[in-house]
């Protein structure tokens, strides 16, 4: 059997134990969640939805799409700007499809859980896990710091987030390597085209 359900604007055909993914849920890898806007449930069609229908299925994880790059250029201004974006997903797993009211026949201690670590090695890795993520990616420059919206394309928040991330001068960005490219691309909402044409202006005031 197979339904139709309606999740972030867009509409789904779903089985069991389908896998995919949709725009951002709240919640963990683990848990479930139940869509009541179901608009189809076999030959059955809602109006717009089934009655008393609705789909369950569990987390599987939270991800993020691939990077989606935006460009812009205004003629005769000699302004352009280019910005990246990867979308917030979740990815599920369907686990039931109900009928007339029905009630979900799992919950989430219904499912075998993993072995659980000692509470104390638990707790040591969640913090160097959140330590790791909170680091900067590069070490800040000793000294002033620069004004980093000098740069075409660079403004206030742009300057923030490399400044949050150690970036705080020309000479750094001017020193980049392509793997600092590729880092700052994974990791910032900037794409390499962006981060190489940041290096190339640095470069130039550099030599200035």
């Amino acid at each position: 059997m197979f339904a139709v359900i309606k999740t972030g604007g867009k509409q789904y055909r779903v089985a069991a134990n389908d896998q995919f993914t949709i725009e951002r849920l709240p919640g963990e890898a683990g848990d479930l969640v139940t869509f009541k806007e179901v608009l189809m449930v076999g030959s059955t069609i809602g109006a717009p939805f089934i009655e008393g229908a609705s789909v369950t299925g569990e987390i599987v994880e939270q991800t993020r799409g691939k990077k989606v790059i935006s460009f812009k250029k205004r003629r005769r201004q000699n302004s352009k700007r280019t910005r990246g974006h990867r979308q917030d997903l979740t990815m599920i797993r369907i686990a039931e499809i109900l009928t007339d009211g029905q009630a979900p026949t799992k919950t989430k201690a219904d499912r075998p859980t993993r072995a659980a670590k000692p509470a104390a090695a638990a707790e040591a890795t969640a913090t160097d896990e959140q330590a790791a993520s909170a680091a900067p990616l590069f070490t800040a420059a000793s000294g002033d710091s620069d004004k980093l919206t000098k740069l075409k394309g660079v403004g206030p928040a742009a300057e923030k987030q490399l400044n949050e991330q150690g970036i705080t001068t020309f000479a750094q960005i001017a020193a980049l390597t392509d793997e600092d490219v590729a880092r700052i691309d994974a990791n910032m909402p900037f794409s390499t085209a962006q981060i190489e044409d940041w290096r190339g202006q640095a470069q130039e005031l550099a030599k200035n």
